[in-house]
């Protein structure tokens, strides 16, 4: 279960934020949730194997994890909830801060949150930043 305090301690705790799914088109919501949780001063990383070498949200894309800056600390999955698994199974393995794995909405995959939260990470499923981040710190 997602609390209020567990929801805002994982962004307000958040300094680098992998964008799993990211999109170049303004009209997608990882696209705008990025550049949202940008403004809110977090440096966002934009993971797709399509976008890889070109720049989003002021940052280079990267085709994976493994291949992404090891500072990353959040993981924000814009997958379908089937495509999650390795995405949670490569982050655990690539990215030795990582402390928040954040599923939007509609996203939620209980294997890959369990193995997660067994190795101390914090997870928080169909929800999105976006809508959190004005509801519980302003």
């Amino acid at each position: 279960m997602e609390t209020a305090s567990k929801i805002r301690n994982a962004l307000q705790s958040a300094h680098v934020i992998a964008c799993v799914g990211a999109s170049a088109k303004p009209e997608r919501p990882s696209h705008y949730v990025s550049l949202f949780l940008k403004a809110k001063g977090k440096r966002v990383i934009g993971i797709n194997p399509g976008l890889a070498g070109q720049v989003l949200f002021d940052e280079p894309v990267f085709a994976s994890l493994k291949d992404a800056p090891k500072e990353i600390d959040f993981i924000d999955i814009f997958r379908r909830s089937d495509a999650v698994l390795p995405v949670v199974e490569e982050a655990l393995v690539h990215l030795p801060n990582l402390r928040t794995i954040w599923m939007q909405l509609g996203v939620q995959n209980a294997e890959a949150a369990a193995l997660a939260q067994a190795q101390g990470v914090t997870v928080i499923q169909n929800r999105c930043p976006k809508i959190e981040w004005p509801r519980l710190i302003g």
